[in-house]
């Protein structure tokens, strides 16, 4: 550090630079705009010096990868010991066609799994219900059963692989099945590598594939922790999700703030329902978008860590160093992505895997050009790998820790994300946590405004994207694109129907009436679920059992 002589004589110096030099370079020619700000709207100085970073304890605001408060990373080596898991999100049409998908992908040397099932799977309808007609398979893969759940994964070994599932209300009877199959495959739950995402509060604030209330889901969730803590122990069982709040139009630090707030109150929940902290806490994942301002997005990863360390260790008293880590999976920026010159995404996307990996990201999904348009092609789908393949073993970004440590620039922007998160999190503190936040229409304001905020900046010209609001061209139709054939639905419904006059319907009937009793109790229905799921219950017959019980949440009108 610095004596305050040297401290005294830097400001000097840099005073008459900018009454010197800059103002001689500004008399000639102006900067491009009065003011510049990140995408969260703080001030960027023109330059920084090691009087931006003047106050930096490093011991205790950096500190060492591995070590508390983990800002330069979760893990001594980083990305030296191994490189973080590369994962495409796929799923379309029926199981069958997702599997040869994710066939493809791993021999193009993919090393995770991650599922995106359609939109009646997420919310708790079978197939052959009326309000699924035209959505069956068009978001991601249709799975009504154990039955197509065993297609999806046949010829995959599940001790092999790790697999994450962005599935939230409905995320314990897609994980029973997942187990199921493995049974069925051989393979123990001990063995069982994975992630659900199972992040209700993020569906309530930004996404809105919810099904029951906060007080049903937030036991389902909480009894999720507790049989993979007993029988599922290498399970991540929350992906604890920022990306879906970004997307829905937030900043960066709102983001973070928001998850974070999220996860304060998992945690809360968890150890109300009777679990300790350091039991479950190891578990639990995180899942963040990275966007394209490179620097604030690689300083909002640093900043989320440390955040969370200090969550952990102070407020709940956790005593386990790996309860205090925040692990994240990153997906980059589907909201950025154009349909005018869809070949611009490749460049976005690079650029974001970037920031993922200069953050110290865990594991990664890049999107692909095509998505603004429709599915990603299977062309579209490898150049999104090959985007990974090449940062990874071409940048040499991953050869040392946290390379960015250290700029006066990103120590000083990490800072001032740290300390407007904790200004939101207190904020949600006074209102009763993130669920009482949420049921008062908080947070889903705060991302309406920013949202709106954004989109007048960008019809004024103020935020530039490219080819877009600048840089437009004619352009002819593009071709190739991956449409799901609507006798997809046709198929699925047929095979489902044959299932339902196939399978043992009176031992069906009879778990089913299990659960229903269950659920009007306190028991964990994680026992109840997989039971019925053995035998080919449907998910849309185990959530209406579910709906039932606990209702159906209606949103809170936002104004």
């Amino acid at each position: 550090m610095l004596e305050k002589e040297k401290w005294q004589e830097l400001s000097k110096a840099k005073e008459n630079w900018e009454k010197g030099t800059v103002e001689k370079a500004l008399s000639k020619f102006k900067e491009r705009q009065e003011e510049f700000n990140t995408g969260s709207g703080i001030p960027i100085a023109r330059l920084c010096t090691p009087l931006d970073a003047q106050k930096l304890d490093y011991e205790n605001d950096l500190g060492f990868p591995g070590e508390y408060p983990f800002t330069r990373g979760v893990q001594p080596t980083m990305y030296r010991g191994r490189f973080w898991t590369m994962r495409q999100y796929a799923g379309f049409a029926t199981a069958e066609e997702s599997n040869k998908r994710y066939k493809y992908l791993l021999e193009q040397g993919q090393t995770g799994l991650s599922v995106a099932f359609d939109l009646q799977t997420q919310i708790g309808y079978d197939s052959d219900t009326p309000i699924a007609q035209g959505e069956i398979g068009k978001v991601g893969v249709a799975i009504d059963s154990l039955a197509d759940m065993e297609v999806l994964f046949n010829g995959i070994p599940l001790d092999k692989v790790s697999t994450s599932m962005t599935i939230n209300a409905s995320a314990a009877i897609l994980l029973a099945m997942y187990i199921a199959v493995a049974e069925k495959q051989g393979v123990s739950t001990e063995q069982l590598r994975g992630t659900i995402q199972n992040d209700i509060l993020k569906e309530y604030s930004a996404r809105g594939t919810y099904i029951f209330p906060p007080t049903p889901s937030m036991r389902l969730i909480t009894n999720v922790f507790e049989f993979c803590a007993e029988n599922v122990p290498k399970w991540n069982t929350i992906s604890i999700s920022g990306y879906h709040i970004r997307e829905a139009g937030s900043t960066a630090v709102q983001e973070v703030a928001f998850t974070l707030a999220d996860g304060i109150a998992y945690v809360e929940a968890a150890i109300k329902a009777g679990m300790d902290v350091d039991d479950f806490a190891g578990r639990l994942s995180f899942f963040f978008n990275a966007h394209n301002d490179l620097f604030e997005e690689a300083a909002k990863f640093r900043a989320a860590r440390k955040v969370w360390a200090k969550i952990m260790k102070e407020r709940f008293g956790a005593k386990n160093p790996r309860s205090w880590k925040l692990r994240f999976h990153t997906q980059t920026a589907g909201s950025t992505l154009t349909a005018q010159q869809p070949d611009n995404n490749i460049v976005r996307v690079a650029i974001q895997t970037l920031a993922a990996v200069l953050g110290g990201t865990q594991s990664l999904h890049t999107n692909s050009r095509d998505e603004a348009l429709a599915l990603p092609s299977e062309d579209s789908v490898r150049i999104a790998l090959r985007t990974q393949q090449i940062v990874a073993y071409e940048s040499g970004v991953g050869e040392t820790i946290d390379p960015l440590a250290g700029s006066y620039y990103v120590e000083n922007l990490t800072t001032e994300i740290e300390k407007r998160v904790w200004a939101y999190i207190e904020k949600i503190d006074a209102l009763g946590g993130a669920v009482k936040a949420i049921e008062q229409g908080y947070i889903q304001k705060e991302i309406a405004d920013s949202s709106y905020a954004y989109q007048k900046a960008m019809e004024a010209g103020q935020r530039i994207v490219v080819g877009l609001n600048k840089f437009q061209m004619e352009e002819q139709p593009v071709k190739g694109l991956l449409r799901v054939d609507p006798a997809v639905g046709e198929a699925q419904v047929k095979r489902l129907q044959e299932l339902k006059k196939s399978r043992d319907n009176a031992a069906v009937q009879n778990k089913l009436a299990d659960l229903r009793q269950a659920a009007q109790g306190e028991t964990n229905l994680m026992p109840y679920i997989l039971a019925a799921v053995r035998l080919y219950a449907t998910e849309g017959e185990i959530c209406n059992v579910l709906r039932d019980v606990f209702g159906e949440y209606r949103p809170v009108e936002i104004l």
